[in-house]
């Protein structure tokens, strides 16, 4: 029997944690850069990218992505891949949210299926024609969507877009539980969002906060893939302030070993998610 390859995404700093919120985020692009370099020498095989503006608040500027990306690039031995999101900032356009898309062309980058209330107080929209948009925007520049799940109905959106072309099979998705607004993060909530997806795809998971490790146990024991970080928890336990981004990520790829995975490479990565 072949040993499972679990893949491990890192997501260093999300749209909304700044250093008060914990000193050891990283915030600009040099810092997200040394950050990813060390998850990927820690077992990360993909890198979610948000980017901040000066005062720290989520942006969508193309420059910030653009010098981050190539900042990762740099370290010539480090072949993690990118992932860059299409959101982070509510009041960014249609445009703003692709433009980087279609400029730089990673290998994959965040698919949020539908709108949801955001922390009970503003609304993250997901327009239907910006999901067609974006559908297209992925195909003509090569780059995977990671179908982002905040609730069951978003899952019952990706059908329609895969049937209607927007979306290609074998699709990627992301478990996102734990968000206020969305499924709370119950291993009950994983796994019926779990079998929602359809057969043949990929899949990921990941709780926010409190749900961190307990949806990490679960995820691995029912054969998904992994994203900590940051953007999700800035504690590596209770009342603990993470280190670093690669704390958690080391944190993860000995949960995989101990549960008798291997932790992916991303040359194993890409031939899993078929890039």
């Amino acid at each position: 029997m072949s040993i499972k390859k679990t893949i491990i995404t890192v997501a260093p700093t999300g749209a909304w944690p700044k250093k008060e919120n914990n000193p050891n985020i990283p915030m600009t692009p040099k810092e997200i850069a040394e950050d990813v370099y060390a998850c990927w020498k820690a077992g990360a095989a993909i890198c979610h990218l948000h980017m901040r503006d000066d005062e720290g608040n989520g942006t969508m500027d193309t420059a910030k992505f653009r010098e981050t990306v190539n900042l990762i690039r740099a370290y010539e031995d480090c072949d993690i891949i990118i992932n860059c999101t299409t959101s982070g900032d509510l009041n960014a356009t249609d445009e703003t949210r692709q433009a980087h898309l279609k400029e730089l062309r990673p290998e994959m980058a965040s698919y949020d299926c539908g709108s949801m209330n955001w922390m009970h107080s503003g609304l993250f929209i997901n327009h239907p024609k910006f999901l067609e948009e974006l559908g297209t925007t992925m195909q003509e520049s090569g780059v995977k969507p990671e179908i982002e799940i905040f609730d069951a109905g978003m899952i019952y959106n990706s059908l329609y877009y895969l049937k209607k072309g927007f979306l290609k099979a074998p699709c990627h998705y992301q478990l996102v539980l734990g968000a206020a607004g969305g499924s709370t993060a119950t291993i009950e909530n994983l796994v019926y969002l779990k079998g929602l997806i359809p057969e043949g795809s990929t899949w990921g998971a990941l709780g926010i906060g409190n749900g961190h490790v307990p949806i990490m146990l679960a995820t691995v024991a029912m054969g998904g893939h992994l994203r900590v970080g940051m953007e999700d928890n800035v504690y590596v336990a209770a009342g603990q302030l993470a280190e670093s981004n690669a704390q958690l990520v080391t944190r993860a790829a000995d949960i995989v070993r101990i549960a008798g995975n291997k932790v992916a490479t991303p040359a194993e990565a890409r031939e899993i998610l078929g890039l």
